[in-house]
């Protein structure tokens, strides 16, 4: 077994990079991969999340590279946008001293901003095979000089129905390219298409091994994706740290929640890979001064940052490797202090978490989010253990006095009211007035989506309240089944598939429930989409009109 990563083949400039990103030594499945990659082998590698599998297929393709050539070199497919947006990052990170340019393509960002890129040269393309196969039809996605095809998480997408579009988008590739197929678990059909289009696959298998993670408490909320931010701040409030490291994928992302977090008046940095080592000495001396409560960090703080103070580690975007997240974890609970770990997960995340509690062994507590009256109990309460403190200590005689004086006119349960209305001023914990109403208005909201999966009672026409029937021009004549129409509209419009509803298939058309609030978005989304070979004109029906337009006839042939 190979022992560094230098044994393996990779070049100066990409040992650099991986060695700045903290890499040790390669994983089992990097040792057994990267080198058959290198000599031009196909592979299959049946692997969990987790085991590095991301660097196995990227690190070659980036060695293989001609960065001279302003073309798509290598194609990974994967299942979800967000991992397509995570494995072009470690493109990014592991391809940072070498020349050549990475696009993730996939539904639900403007498809102008990939069209212009495309027209001015990428050499690696990461996208999902609907968006991947839509710009191929549209000839924008030219994949005549592929040398590599990487699929990863293969039995995913066999799950959402994507099986047909990635033998489409193989079809387009020539057939000398290098092929490697990544996946957890090994279906028929997934076999199949190994046998279909890779030639003499070297077959590579490699278990997890479960990674142990510190003794502090952990738990998870479930949240809406558009929520994230205003789900943290209550979350901020509640749990009052002392001092926080809050994670993101992106760069962008660290700067743009960094902003919003100071805008709301919390005292935050932002630390990520733009920022220069005199940049990044500053950010940390103000952090580990504690003169900021809060630091905003992509994985280049995860490893290596030894503070003793941390009393909180948030997820705000939940990492797709497991031994990231027992990496970002780790910077709580130092030097035999507690400490928390909070992950924000939204819907489509699921499967993440799950992956990393499989992984890490630990019991990851799911928790609900708190409403405005828990955060006042919160403050209230830390307010009354402030006063006990107070209470114990000395030099209060002057304030006896003031107390007894005015105990002549009011009673002292009356006088300690005013006082901790006056020490709390117009903030919210002191409005006990519109307490109730905050209460009532909050626990409305919080309870808002449950109470919708709860009523399924339907409308005359058969749709349940809170959604809407949309109208697809694809039935079973075109061989359309529903986990086409769910892969579709999950990708492209980038809601969980869980929420949509009943889905009827008829022979030219189907008719399928989407949620009311989510309507134009779905439509806009799905405009100009192709399912099974037919451009999708989407449409919303109206009530009275729930079986839709009747599809015009074929015309009989003469």
């Amino acid at each position: 077994m190979t022992s560094t990563f230098s044994e393996l083949g990779l070049s100066e400039s990409t040992l650099r990079a991986i060695i700045e990103l903290g890499y040790e030594e390669p994983t089992p499945i990097q040792e057994q991969t990267i080198q058959l990659l290198l000599n031009g082998a196909d592979v299959i590698a049946q692997a969990q999340t987790g085991t590095g599998k991301t660097a196995a297929f990227a690190l070659p393709i980036i060695e293989k590279m001609d960065t001279t050539i302003r073309n798509p070199q290598a194609l990974v497919l994967t299942p979800t946008r967000e991992l397509a947006v995570q494995v072009a990052e470690a493109f990014h990170s592991y391809g940072k001293y070498r020349p050549f340019s990475v696009l993730p393509v996939y539904g639900g960002q403007p498809i102008e901003r990939q069209l212009r890129i495309l027209k001015q040269g990428v050499q690696v393309v990461v996208g999902t095979p609907g968006r991947v196969l839509d710009h191929i039809r549209r000839g924008t996605l030219k994949l005549s000089q592929v040398q590599m095809v990487a699929l990863d998480e293969a039995d995913e997408m066999l799950d959402m129905g994507f099986i047909e579009d990635i033998e489409t988008i193989l079809k387009e590739t020539p057939t000398t390219r290098q092929m490697a197929l990544f996946s957890a678990t090994m279906p028929a059909q997934i076999t199949s298409l190994a046998k279909r289009y890779m030639n003499k696959p070297q077959r590579i298998t490699v278990k997890a091994e479960q990674m142990t993670v510190p003794q502090i408490r952990q738990t998870y909320y479930e949240v809406g994706r558009r929520d994230k931010f205003e789900v943290l701040v209550r979350v901020l409030d509640y749990e009052r740290p002392t001092s926080a490291i809050i994670f993101c994928r992106t760069k962008l992302e660290v700067d743009t929640l960094g902003q919003r977090l100071t805008a709301r008046a919390y005292s935050a940095e932002t630390l990520h890979g733009d920022l220069n080592q005199t940049q990044r000495d500053r950010v940390m001396a103000r952090f580990k001064g504690e003169k900021v409560e809060l630091l905003i960090a992509t994985d280049v703080a995860a490893r290596g940052l030894d503070i003793e103070h941390v009393s909180h580690v948030i997820n705000f975007d939940i990492p797709l490797d497991p031994e990231a997240y027992v990496h970002r974890i780790g910077r709580t609970g130092r030097a035999g202090r507690t400490g928390s770990a909070i992950t924000l997960v939204t819907a489509r995340e699921g499967r993440l978490l799950q992956a990393i509690q499989k992984a890490t062994g630990a019991a990851i507590q799911r928790m609900r989010t708190p409403t405005i009256a828990d955060v006042i109990e919160r403050k209230r309460e830390e307010f009354k253990e402030k006063l006990r403190d107070t209470l114990g200590q000395v030099g209060l005689e002057s304030y006896v006095i003031m107390v007894e004086e005015l105990g002549e006119e009011y009673s002292p349960t009356e006088i300690a009211a005013a006082a901790f209305k006056l020490l709390m001023g117009t903030s919210p914990e002191g409005t006990d007035d519109s307490l109730a109403e905050l209460e009532e208005a909050d626990e409305e909201r919080d309870r808002g989506p449950a109470k919708r999966r709860r009523n399924r009672d339907e409308n005359e026409f058969g749709v349940e309240r809170g959604m809407t029937r949309l109208y697809l021009n694809v039935g079973r004549d075109h061989g359309v089944r529903p986990g086409d129409i769910v892969g579709a509209i999950a990708n492209e419009a980038d809601i969980p598939g869980r929420s949509i509803g009943a889905i009827e298939l008829y022979d030219y058309f189907s008719l399928v429930d989407i949620p009311s609030n989510q309507s134009n978005k779905v439509l806009g989304a799905l405009k100009g989409v192709w399912i099974r070979n037919q451009k999708i004109m989407p449409s919303l029906t109206k009530p009275g009109d729930e079986k839709a337009p009747a599809p015009r006839k074929r015309a009989k042939a003469k």
